[in-house]
């Protein structure tokens, strides 16, 4: 049974993505990234502590509608 619990806990980590993964899966750079995020133009991050990361799923299903702008964090209506 531990051994499924970790399976599970691996995938889930393995589908969070730093800011230099999520470049490479956009082909574009950690920079353009950041920018991008704090623009509210993709995706928010998942932040873990000092951590921020983005699920690839979100990612995927972002690129998938054509990469709409996203509402940017702290303006919230």
């Amino acid at each position: 049974m531990m051994v499924a619990s970790t399976k599970s806990t691996t995938d889930a980590v393995a589908e969070l993505l730093d800011a230099r993964s999520v470049a490479k899966f956009c082909g574009c750079s950690a920079r353009t990234v950041r920018r991008l995020a704090d623009a509210g133009q993709m995706p928010r991050p998942v932040k873990l502590g000092s951590l921020v990361r983005w699920r690839r799923a979100e990612l995927v299903a972002w690129i998938n509608a054509g990469c709409p702008t996203q509402q940017p964090a702290g303006r919230r209506s």
